[in-house]
């Protein structure tokens, strides 16, 4: 697992970003933190225990989980909740390899065999229903190689069945309803109704905003 300050210029708040598989900061560089400091969560290979001794001198720290991210957020900090001042959701569950409440089990699979530049391509396309938001993607794609994702995915996959859903340390859970990674309706059963608010977004909605603090809560 790899953190990464994508903004560090001594803000008074920071925000943790858990990515979602396969990416890293090369995406999400664009997006603005003008009155936030910035650390991007990424690989999820190897999972190890989050130190938030290095993020003590803020006055608040608020906590972003996308896509697997969400899953991988609650499993390493649901003991340090108290430490955030708002954690959200985005386009995630909490299990995040389920039938109802995630990608469905064969769907996951059929994705590992095999797992081809093919199968990459498609996973991006179905991240947005733009064009022009693909193609600015890939224009600027995570600079990850096939074997590195594979693994991953595997990875990812034998922790979620080792140590099952996540706990909900999540105050703001948005989702996407436009989503074709996690179906909009598996996120809302997932986290129950009334329980999430609803945006029709794709499941890579970044490109929507032109700040980090547009997904904070007010």
């Amino acid at each position: 697992m790899h953190g990464n300050w994508l903004h560090r210029n001594n803000r008074k708040d920071c925000i943790l970003f858990f990515s979602g598989w396969g990416m890293d900061a090369t995406p999400f560089r664009f997006l603005s933190a003008h009155d936030h400091d910035l650390c991007l969560f990424s690989d999820y290979r190897r999972l190890q225990p989050i130190d938030l001794a290095p993020f003590a001198g803020y006055e608040r720290l608020h906590l972003i989980g996308w896509s697997m991210g969400v899953w991988a957020a609650a499993h390493l900090l649901a003991d340090q909740a108290e430490r955030f001042a708002s954690c959200t959701a985005l386009g995630g569950t909490l299990a995040p390899i389920d039938k109802q409440r995630g990608i469905p089990p064969e769907s996951y699979a059929a994705m590992l065999d095999p797992f081809t530049q093919e199968v990459l391509d498609g996973f991006y396309r179905n991240m947005f229903d733009d064009e022009d938001q693909l193609v600015r993607f890939l224009a600027h794609r995570p600079e990850r190689d096939l074997p590195g994702l594979q693994e991953e995915m595997i990875a990812f996959r034998d922790a979620f069945l080792n140590f099952g859903p996540g706990r909900d340390l999540y105050t703001h859970k948005i989702v996407t309803s436009r989503d074709r990674i996690f179906s909009g309706r598996n996120q809302m059963r997932a986290w129950g109704k009334g329980c999430g608010t609803v945006h029709n977004w794709p499941h890579f909605p970044f490109f929507l905003f032109s700040d980090w603090q547009e997904l904070l809560p007010l």
